[in-house]
């Protein structure tokens, strides 16, 4: 029978467990890991006109220009056509390792869900289980976020961030939101992992088996 057990406790870890999927998830596929040097956009599209300063952003794989005759639109796509052509080798080691981590990140977000109603799987914790795998998850995105710096001192990051950008060094560039995002998802992947061990105590509890012996089939506790 299938009962569904439902605290405070296990509905965080799972709510958290589905924002911290989507938060890396959405920064790996940002182009606004890197923000470029400010520069008119009649410098890029040989306007006479100066049409203002911008700041064009690199990602992993993509980025974002400025276009048109008088630099008013924005494109934003991959500079990257296969993984052979992303800018660094260790851009390409990062996001083999970012996407390891995302990937186990949204099988366990989707594993989570399920925890409402299954606490075991081949009588292991579902909850242990997840704990791990997001511990595993957080270390290999750990690896990549240390990964990802070194690789600014490839052309493609001295063309936006100028000459003297180098590994460790984004020269004239800043750092921006989706890599600040990545760094809060990777933390938030370990608390996850700690909560994990709490929403396998508040599920196992006397007060649940309790309830459980006494016929509900719809258990909530705060």
């Amino acid at each position: 029978m299938c009962h569904v057990i439902v605290t405070c406790r296990s509905m965080l870890w799972t709510l958290l467990s589905i924002v911290v999927a989507f938060a890396e998830l959405i920064a790996f596929m940002s182009p606004d890991w890197l923000l470029g040097y400010p520069r008119s956009a009649s410098s890029v599209t040989g306007a006479s006109v100066d049409s203002g300063e911008y700041r064009p952003s690199l990602g992993l794989y993509s980025r974002c220009l400025r276009v048109g005759s008088r630099g008013q639109g924005i494109s934003c796509g991959p500079y990257a056509g296969t993984f052979g052509e992303v800018a660094s080798g260790f851009w390409k080691a990062a996001m083999l390792f970012l996407a390891a981590g995302t990937l186990v990140l949204g099988c366990v977000a989707c594993i989570s869900i399920f925890s409402l109603c299954f606490q075991s799987i081949l009588k292991k914790s579902i909850f242990n289980i997840c704990g791990l795998l997001q511990a595993i998850a957080g270390l290999l995105l750990m690896v990549g976020l240390m990964l990802y710096p070194a690789g600014w001192g490839s052309e493609k990051v001295i063309s936006y961030c100028g000459t003297e950008a180098s590994p460790f060094r984004p020269s004239m560039c800043s750092l921006g939101w989706a890599f600040y995002a990545a760094i809060g998802g990777t933390l938030a992947t370990f608390l996850c992992a700690v909560l994990s061990a709490q929403a396998e105590i508040a599920t196992s509890s006397d007060k649940v088996q309790e309830e459980i012996e006494e016929g509900k089939s719809l258990i909530c506790l705060l």
